[in-house]
């Protein structure tokens, strides 16, 4: 599938003598307000992304990040760009919050809740989908490293399951992730997150061991 095909001025930056100066000695707070406006940028993108059903157009994402089109481009050059960012984002998101959820939760709890923010980034990659195709056929995101990050965060949950005795001890990791995914591809074409719920305890009801309740 090759990326959806956008407006060419989706595609190319503003000229450099559209842009505003910057201020001489204004080095630092102009660094943290860059920070500030990526940030917002990634955010606004990544809402957009989970709620659009069609190409989302870049000046809406700019709005809704309180700046302007020019700096939307001046951070992310190209559409590629902003997707491949919001997708680093989400994965880092979805990985780094099994600790947390750990930190609050019983491990079979943890477990569960990690599997619905693992799934509302399924459902953003879904809306970005076209795009994020030219990343991997360029090698800059690859498949391979995303399963073995998600995998990563599944057997950390599992761990400590097994611990406290309340998740198997004779599951791999790799075959959760699976489980997971045979989840989200089944559900892909429907819009019954309450069906989806039902699968996820499935898939925890099976990870209990035996004679456990």
């Amino acid at each position: 599938m090759s990326p959806a095909q956008e407006p060419t001025s989706d595609q190319e930056p503003t000229p450099a003598a559209d842009r505003p100066r910057q201020p001489a000695g204004a080095g630092r707070p102009l660094r943290a307000h860059a920070r500030r406006n990526r940030e917002n940028l990634v955010a606004a993108a990544r809402a957009a992304f989970t709620a659009a059903d069609d190409t989302v157009p870049l000046e809406g994402i700019a709005r809704d990040a309180g700046v302007g089109i020019g700096t939307l481009y001046r951070h992310f050059p190209t559409r590629e760009a902003l997707v491949e960012a919001v997708y680093a984002a989400e994965l880092d998101d979805v990985t780094d919050s099994a600790p947390a959820l750990l930190d609050e939760l019983p491990p079979e709890q943890a477990l569960r809740a990690w599997m619905e923010r693992y799934a509302a980034f399924v459902a953003t990659k879904r809306a970005m989908l076209n795009t994020l195709h030219s990343g991997w056929a360029s090698g800059r995101l690859t498949t391979a490293a995303t399963r073995e990050r998600i995998t990563a965060a599944i057997g950390a949950l599992l761990a400590e399951g097994v611990r406290a005795g309340s998740l198997r001890a004779d599951v791999e990791a790799d075959d959760v992730t699976a489980m997971l995914l045979g989840v989200f591809l089944s559900t892909a074409a429907d819009d019954e997150p309450e069906r989806t719920g039902r699968l996820l305890d499935l898939v925890v009801d099976a990870l209990r061991p035996h004679g456990h309740s």
